[in-house]
């Protein structure tokens, strides 16, 4: 039995009998594209999708460089393998992607190099970032592995980045004055010094969900709200359309639809796709703007 203060999410009986499975139509229009997730193989499925159809690609594949994944749909290949498996799903997100769209990959240090070769062939690479995972195993004879990247993309130069959204508030170092001797560029309060200063690409501050945290799932590879959010502020407007074609637990839905975003995404575990559905029902739209049919 689980203790009191376990709040993993966990699918049972009921929300299997609870959501119906969605299956991609053949030729999907709009009203299909939003808030939906489908049970779905992206590598196939993906090329279902309509034109410069979606705002942002928010996605964190299934690491199968060295290990499984899932529940044996998803086996260990080679190198070779998944640069062209990869190479596949990343062409078709540059098709489906509106001009002024933005793509974002997780991804381990073992496929990081791939991936950004291949956002390079079909994208406009525009940064890479690290984030500090907080959480990993040890080895005896390497270090311990508790970072991953995440390659930030573009299809155009004129792309949506909300800069002013995602500032951050930190210490001010050295204080300058102007010479009336008013604050440069900071402020006082309480006697702290602080400014609002630009977002860096290493992210110390998030920590992966864990089983007393009320966003935490069974999923393995369970990426933290606030990751997601600080990207979809940053990458994205109001009513965009945001994508995610490995969905796994559903947090790229779940933060999207508390913004006040549209989702979309495609899921091949049936297990995760119903994870995915359970956590879209709990949630709401911080404002009721948007309409969700089968979620609201």
């Amino acid at each position: 039995m689980s203790s009191p203060r376990n709040k993993t999410i966990k699918v049972n009986q009921k929300d299997y009998q609870q959501f119906p499975i969605l299956k991609l139509p053949k030729n999907p229009v709009q009203k299909d594209l939003l808030n939906k997730i489908y049970l779905a193989d992206a590598n196939k499925d993906l090329t279902k999708l309509p034109k410069q159809s979606v705002d942002l690609i928010i996605t964190d594949p299934p690491y199968t460089i060295r290990k499984n994944f899932g529940q044996g749909t998803l086996k260990q290949i080679k190198e070779k393998e998944f640069k062209k498996w990869a190479d596949h799903w990343i062409k078709q997100c540059q098709r489906i992607i509106k001009p002024n769209g933005s793509i974002y990959i997780c991804i381990n240090w073992e496929a990081s190099g791939t991936i950004e070769a291949l956002l390079k062939k079909y994208f406009i690479l525009q940064n890479r970032i690290t984030w500090k995972r907080e959480k990993g195993r040890g080895a005896k004879k390497n270090w311990k592995n508790n970072m991953e990247d995440i390659w930030f993309a573009t299809k155009t130069d004129e792309y949506v980045f909300n800069l002013d959204q995602v500032k951050v508030k930190k210490s001010v170092i050295a204080p300058y004055k102007d010479q009336a001797g008013n604050p440069k560029d900071w402020q006082e309060k309480n006697g702290q010094k602080t400014r609002m200063t630009h977002p860096s690409n290493i992210w110390t501050d998030l920590v992966v969900p864990f089983w007393s945290m009320p966003e935490n799932t069974q999923h393995p590879t369970q990426k933290p709200e606030k990751l997601i959010k600080r990207i979809i502020t940053a990458s994205s407007n109001k009513g965009a359309l945001v994508f995610d074609p490995f969905m796994g637990s559903g947090t790229t839905a779940v933060v999207a639809k508390k913004l006040n975003r549209h989702f979309l995404g495609f899921e091949i575990e049936e297990k995760y796709y119903f994870l995915a559905q359970k956590r879209i029902k709990k949630t709401t739209y911080s404002t009721g703007q948007l309409n969700c049919p089968g979620y609201d």
